[in-house]
């Protein structure tokens, strides 16, 4: 089999993503809240059924400039009078910019944030039909023993005690869900980074958090509790376990794709050596470029992919196709109504 299995251009009748909810068929129709998007009044078929690639990243404006960077990797032209859309501006929530088959995602800060989006992301590929799309984390993080820019692929997100699954408290009880990432797309992922490249692509574990500062070990919070040598400990052992990098949102992430059957990867840069202190030093400057390696590497993987198959990309960057303006209308003001 060849780099890219060769599929069906053409839009399937159901998609390959698995919600798992059986209520949903009993609703008038599903509102996307955090998206301003619902499923009756807009056609989510006719405007996201030819996604391939769900891109995610913290911040609005970092996916903002991912999306215009992809624009360029694969000369995509918005057709004259037009521009690029957020989609969901109505939302004031998140930021999502469509790029003929790939959706650029803000995803906020944390698991709570991250986990919000993939429910609403899922179910948006399912109303969609959307088949065997393509997610990926791409982020900052903390290194553990390698220095600033280096570029980490996840092999496994685990918690702080280095378990492989997502606990959730629902209805009262411990539930847990694997957090398993795509073995073979790391490797596709590996493959891409170019001897060239000015800084190292490696592949494992990440460490994911609910805290930036306690939770990570960090001694620069407002609070802490442990010594300097009780920090160090912890860090070793996490190195010496095989993790090379913390973050925050890598574990949500992990799980949920899983649990709807979605291929998914996390890359991240280091910003710093967690080993050798808490605080970041570098120009901003210099953090910009580091932030710009994940994306390059990701951006590698669509362009291979899209060369491949020779796709036809459609000019579709993001339009609103509303099917029901009154329904548009209650899907912005149930949304605005979501604080």
């Amino acid at each position: 089999m060849s780099f890219f299995q060769e599929e069906n251009d053409e839009y399937e009748d159901v998609s390959t993503v698995m919600v798992r909810n059986s209520h949903l068929d009993l609703m008038d129709q599903d509102i996307l809240y955090h998206l301003a998007l619902g499923s009756g009044s807009h056609d989510l078929r006719a405007m996201f059924g030819d996604v391939k690639f769900v891109c995610m990243g913290g911040t609005p404006k970092r996916m903002e400039q991912f999306a215009y960077r992809l624009m360029e990797e694969i000369s995509y032209k918005i057709p004259t009078g037009t521009t690029l859309q957020d989609i969901s501006r109505y939302s004031y929530r998140y930021s999502m910019y469509k790029v003929g088959p790939v959706l650029c995602i803000s995803h906020g800060m944390g698991m709570p944030s991250v986990g919000i989006l993939l429910h609403e992301i899922i179910k948006l590929m399912f109303h969609a039909k959307v088949v065997d799309p393509v997610f990926f984390r791409i982020g900052t993080s903390g290194g553990i023993g390698l220095e600033g820019g280096t570029v980490i692929i996840s092999d496994e997100a685990v918690d702080g005690t280095l378990q492989p699954h997502l606990e959730l408290q629902i209805l009262g009880k411990t539930v847990k869900r694997s957090s398993v990432l795509d073995k073979k797309l790391q490797w596709e992922l590996k493959s891409l980074a170019e001897p060239d490249d000015p800084y190292p692509t490696v592949i494992g574990k990440t460490v994911c958090t609910s805290d930036f500062y306690e939770g990570q070990g960090r001694m620069d919070g407002a609070f802490c509790d442990f010594t300097e040598e009780e920090r160090m400990e912890y860090l070793e052992k996490l190195k010496f376990n095989g993790v090379r990098n913390i973050e925050m949102e890598s574990l949500a992430f992990a799980a949920l794709t899983h649990h709807a059957g979605i291929k998914a990867a996390v890359v991240c840069v280091t910003l710093l050596d967690r080993l050798k202190g808490d605080q970041i030093h570098y120009p901003k400057e210099v953090l910009d470029e580091w932030q710009q390696r994940p994306q390059k590497l990701v951006c590698r993987y669509i362009k291979k992919y899209l060369s491949k198959r020779g796709l036809i990309l459609n000019n579709h960057c993001g339009s609103v196709n509303v099917k029901s303006p009154r329904r548009f209308k209650l899907v912005q003001q149930e949304s605005e109504s979501y604080d």
